[in-house]
């Protein structure tokens, strides 16, 4: 484990693998640099692979207020670190950071790829998001973490029994910590409704790819369309049979493909 200083001062830890351009990967919601290094291990033979612990996880310390503009800074930082432009790949809510980071650094991103940034225009999502972002910001206002967690794992689907068996896992005391983090997902980074961001979009000149999977949510794959359509360098792929989570096998060569192809 290696640490590198943000603008603000917010120590970031990574690790690096591999020898090739370089690659950073941006986690999503509940998920630190550890749950990365699968695909970190199928990706170094062709780059240099650098996977961190996104602020207020794991070992990177954070910083208050939040403001998404750090978290910006906090992958700029990595990119120097790398020695200039680097490729980026994003993963849900952080494949929607690793969007705004495109838009924010410009050309320091060289390609950028996107799995299944979470957006949602349908009007019934709406009012879901709206309530989970309500019981959400309630939950950790009164220091109910683990209830914060399982409030996650409730909206995107998780069944009551398999969320009170993660309740009894060794796992737990991990996901009830970095919980707060959360908040900087889903309240801050996807936007006050979680709407696609065609906006943001088209200011993305880089080359992106953008994937879903094809045995996902249908919302992804119109989300994942309407970003290709208004991305100017955006192209749109299905990964056949792929859920929310890729198996590693398969999303590594389609990433390989696209940044050296």
């Amino acid at each position: 484990m290696r640490t590198v200083i943000s603008k603000d001062g917010t120590p970031i830890a990574f690790d690096q693998s591999g020898q090739g351009p370089a690659l950073i990967l941006v986690a999503g919601a509940l998920t630190t640099r550890a749950d990365m290094s699968s695909l970190s291990a199928h990706l170094a033979p062709h780059f240099s692979v650098f996977a961190y612990d996104r602020r207020g996880r794991g070992e990177s310390e954070d910083s208050v207020p939040y403001a998404v503009e750090r978290e910006v800074e906090d992958l700029e930082a990595l990119i120097i670190e790398a020695g200039g432009p680097a490729f980026v790949f994003g993963h849900s809510s952080g494949a929607a950071l690793a969007l705004e980071a495109a838009v924010q650094l410009g050309e320091n991103i060289q390609k950028l790829a996107m799995y299944e940034a979470p957006y949602n225009d349908a009007s019934e999502a709406k009012l879901a998001w709206k309530a989970y972002i309500y019981q959400l910001t309630q939950a950790l206002a009164s220091d109910r973490r683990g209830d914060a967690v399982a409030l996650f794992m409730q909206y995107v689907g998780m069944p009551a029994e398999q969320i009170e068996a993660m309740r009894q896992s060794p796992a737990w005391p991990r996901l009830e910590a970095i919980a707060p983090t959360l908040a900087y997902d889903h309240t801050a980074i996807l936007g006050k409704d979680g709407s696609v961001p065609i906006e943001r979009a088209v200011q993305v000149r880089v080359p992106t790819l953008i994937m879903n999977g094809g045995a996902s949510y249908p919302f992804m794959y119109e989300t994942a369309r309407a970003l290709s359509k208004a991305m100017p360098h955006g192209q749109l792929r299905t990964l056949e049979g792929q859920g929310h989570g890729p198996a590693d096998d398969v999303l590594a060569p389609a990433l390989r493909t696209f940044f050296l192809g």
